[in-house]
This record gives structure tokens, C-alpha cells and sequence, in this order.
């Protein structure tokens, strides 16, 4: 099971990954070199560490990703409403709206969002 956490530099690393895949590790680390300053034993030891938690993979020295970044999102968010709010999405974004206005199109959105939503549900029964 994949663990959807990652520190600000995890970040930007799995961003390179998710940009370049398939990419030779050696690349990455050059990438990384360039973009984040990191030596090549700094790649790979937060290269093993997302591949730990099952982000990514690193196979005959080609990374690959286990899920792309949407999923990665979703995963993220999922475990928020999880741990912070009982599972609750109504809860969760109850306490969103309190801090922040909807636009109209945003509204819309939502709105269309629940409604595919609950015609996923009722076409699994």
C-alpha cells in the first residue's frame, strides 16, 4: 500500500519522475543534480524511499511510476478526509467552505461532480 506523504524536496523529485517517466536513473540523477542541487547518493536514497513507500518503482535501472500523479492525489486526499474528518467528505468540505467563497463556476463544478458521483453509485447496485 502506497504511503501518499512527501516533504517538500520528495515532492519536487517525484515531479521530475512523473514529467520524465520511463527514465534511466542515472538521467534522474543528472536531472536532479541540475534542478535540486542533490549528489547522485541523494537521489538514490530518496529514490529507494519513494519506491519504499510505493510510489515508484526502479526496475533494471528505468523509474517508473505505480500510480500516476492523480492517483497520487486522490490517495492524498482520501486519507485526509480519513484521518482529519471520520471519512466524512460533507464534513471536510463544510470546514474548506468556511475559509474560502465558491465562485459560480466552482459551485457548478461541485455540483456536477456529486451528480456523476451518485449516478456511478446507483449503477453499481
Amino acid at each position: 500500500m502506497a504511503t501518499y506523504q512527501l516533504g517538500a524536496k520528495e515532492a519536487l523529485f517525484a515531479a521530475i519522475i512523473w514529467e520524465n517517466e520511463p527514465i534511466p536513473s542515472g538521467r534522474l540523477a543528472k536531472i536532479a543534480e541540475e534542478q535540486l542541487g542533490w549528489k547522485i547518493t541523494t537521489t538514490y536514497t530518496v529514490l529507494k524511499h519513494l519506491c519504499n513507500k510505493g510510489i515508484f518503482q526502479n526496475q533494471k535501472s528505468i523509474v517508473t511510476s505505480c500510480m500516476t500523479y492523480d492517483e497520487f492525489l486522490s490517495g492524498r486526499s482520501e486519507k485526509l478526509v480519513n484521518e482529519s474528518y471520520q471519512g466524512s467528505l460533507p464534513a471536510f468540505v463544510a470546514a474548506f467552505l468556511r475559509k474560502k467563497s465558491l465562485t459560480a463556476a466552482e459551485a457548478e463544478e461541485l455540483h456536477r461532480l456529486v451528480d456523476n458521483a451518485v449516478i456511478c453509485d446507483e449503477a453499481a447496485e
